[in-house]
């Protein structure tokens, strides 16, 4: 599992380390780590690292001193590195030394332009974990000119002007193709907006004591994912395994229905029971569904329930699920439909997956205040209403009812950003539910499916909904690490 860890614990962990090391030892792990990552960069855009042209971007503090002693490894190599000093009384004075004696050039910003222009390698040490806000004035030139440079773009530690807590970004920041972090992911890494800024990430482990209890964010892995899937026993039938029902679909967005009980037949769950006015439709494209046209309550026994896709303007049925003892996941029209008080009064777990502009209309702010907030946005929705929330979107983070840390998707594709793709989702989600899993877990391992689903079933190119739910098995079967 990848974990990602708050500025706060980031900071402590390292005074931790440093009162056992000798002075400066921690910073060269971090120079080291990031002048090897460096290298390899120059090799790939330059084709070799001697001669390579670097151009460093150098704030105040630490994050400089460690891009300085990192350009003078570089300079030893035989590179061609020149140190832009945002802040000259400020620059890191160790740092600025080594660089000096291996060879490297300092310069004023003003004469920035010209060097990055020129450069294949831009190095981002203008501001580190701790910075607040977008960039300064003064340094904003300086992350344009890198961005319309043909240079390869390097972060330390973190792209400068993202929040390394929300991933919020208020402002200019720079846009990096490998961000090297240190001794820990940060939020920032990981969830977007900021994540769209870091490029791919590679982590130097520089030993920090960092418990995993104490993690703000987790992502799952393969490994991770397999140990949550649900497998059948030799005693297990397919009520042993689970049913979960589907309250969907409307006369006119039966479509809805179907999308979603293709996903839930791929959950894991032993049977699907249908209720609602699309029966006909789910029959026909899905003969092994139960379905039922006499309401939730007389559906017959489930496990859990789905409500809401292509509901329409059904609030009956949305009231008669959540009244039910067994976990519920509600989505898209359920949760307009939803009496916020119903949800809180539920002793069952409630699993909630709103896409952003749903997660606005309940919060009562603009889209896009949740879209460059993601992790506050899903953690206030489910304090509001003592649900885990499944905030969908670019990047899908599930935040638990009890709070912890959220669970941040690492699998998803644009491709999936296609009419009905979230029904499929709402489907194999409340499957997993019905099978055992907990909200957190469900929504966590369905969001893990459904990403890598979408992925075998784009291939590279669009696809739809149905495709994503046929891909289902195949994901599960990856995950599992089943060869065909």
């Amino acid at each position: 599992m990848r974990t990602a860890y708050s500025v706060e614990m980031v900071r402590t962990a390292e005074r931790e380390l440093m009162a056992r090391l000798p002075e400066g030892a921690l910073m060269q792990r971090a120079a080291a780590g990031l002048a090897a990552a460096c290298a390899g960069v120059l090799r790939r855009v330059a084709g070799r690292v001697y001669g390579g042209r670097v151009v460093l971007l150098v704030g105040s503090g630490d994050n400089g001193g460690d891009a300085l002693y990192a350009g003078a490894r570089l300079a030893g190599r035989g590179a061609g590195v020149t140190a832009v000093l945002l802040t000259p009384e400020r620059a890191h004075g160790g740092g600025l030394a080594a660089l000096r004696r291996a060879g490297g050039r300092v310069a004023e910003p003003g004469s920035a332009g010209e060097l990055i222009a020129r450069a294949d390698l831009v190095v981002d040490g203008i501001v580190g974990i701790g910075g607040k806000g977008g960039l300064r004035e003064e340094a904003v030139p300086l992350a344009d000119a890198a961005a319309r440079s043909r240079a390869a773009v390097v972060a330390v530690d973190l792209p400068s002007g993202v929040d390394a807590d929300t991933g919020q970004v208020r402002g200019a920041a720079v846009r990096a193709d490998l961000t090297v972090t240190f001794g820990a992911h940060k939020a920032g890494l990981l969830v977007d907006p900021a994540r769209e800024y870091a490029g791919s990430v590679r982590l130097v482990d520089i030993g920090l004591p960092l418990p995993a209890e104490a993690a703000e964010l987790e992502a799952l892995q393969h490994a991770d994912v397999a140990r949550l899937l649900p497998a059948p026993g030799a005693e297990s039938d397919k009520y042993r395994r689970g049913v979960v029902g589907i309250a969907a679909g409307s006369a006119r967005y039966p479509g809805a229905a179907v999308l979603a009980v293709a996903g839930a037949l791929r959950g894991g769950a032993g049977a699907v029971r249908y209720v609602g006015p699309a029966g006909d439709a789910v029959i026909a494209r899905y003969p092994e569904t139960l379905v039922s046209d006499q309401g939730p309550k007389r559906a017959g026994r489930v496990q859990a329930w789905v409500v809401g896709p292509g509901a329409g303007d059904d609030a009956g049925t949305v009231a008669e699920v959540l009244a039910a003892e067994v976990p519920v996941l509600i989505d898209a029209d359920g949760l307009r439909l939803a009496d916020a008080e119903a949800v809180r009064g539920r002793t069952a777990p409630t699993l909630m997956t709103p896409h952003a502009g749903e997660a606005a209309a309940l919060l009562g702010v603009s889209r896009e205040e949740v879209e460059g907030a993601r992790l506050a946005s899903a953690r206030e929705l489910a304090g509001r209403y003592g649900a885990t929330v499944l905030l969908k979107g670019s990047t899908t983070v599930v935040a638990g009812a009890e709070g912890g840390p959220v669970r941040v998707n690492a699998t998803g594709t644009s491709w999936l950003a296609t009419a009905g793709s979230g029904d499929v989702l709402s489907g194999l989600a409340g499957s997993l539910l019905a099978a055992g899993l907990s909200a957190r877990d469900a929504g966590s391992a369905g969001a893990y499916l459904h990403g890598l689903a979408g992925r075998f079933a784009a291939d590279g190119a669009p696809t739809g909904a149905h495709d994503v739910a046929g891909a289902i098995p195949g994901a599960w079967r990856d995950v599992r690490g089943v060869r065909n």
